[in-house]
């Protein structure tokens, strides 16, 4: 009985991990499902804006990148990251800065995919630097539009 308990609650655990490695990460719910995916009502950012920019998001950003670093600092080297918390950090990142934006971010071995808009130039020319803050991505290619808002 202890073995069946024991193959159970481990099958439970593995199906559970591998459900959650996903190395894509949208930095709001109406953000593109894919990195090929477009985002509808692009040019509605009200309600992103005022997610993004509250001082309690703000502090939980910050700390889930910090929690990851954290945890690569215990386990090894800071350069050898999983592609699931390069997206999350990069998403982390673009969140805080550019609160506004409709991103999903994609990391595989490192090269970090972003696709998706931002209501301005400016914002715009924010995503690949910042993007780039993060340890260990190695490149960035960007799919990102502007759409002004429209209200």
């Amino acid at each position: 009985m202890k073995k069946l308990a024991t193959l159970v609650l481990g099958s439970i655990l593995l199906f559970g991990s591998a459900a959650c490695d996903n190395n894509t990460a949208k930095t709001s719910a109406d953000a593109p499902d894919s990195i090929n995916g477009s985002v509808e009502q692009a040019g509605t950012v009200e309600e992103t804006l005022e997610d993004g920019s509250s001082e309690i998001r703000q502090d939980q950003l910050n700390a889930d990148i910090r929690a990851r670093e954290q945890r690569n600092d215990i386990v090894g080297d800071q350069t050898d990251r999983a592609d699931a918390d390069i997206a999350s950090e990069v998403r982390s990142k673009l969140e805080a800065n550019i609160p506004r934006a409709k991103l999903i971010v994609e990391a595989k071995d490192g090269a970090v995919s972003i696709a998706g808009t931002v209501p301005d130039q400016k914002e715009y020319e924010t995503v690949e630097p910042l993007a780039k803050e993060i340890l260990g991505v190695k490149s960035v290619k960007t799919d990102v539009k502007v759409v002004p808002p429209t209200n």
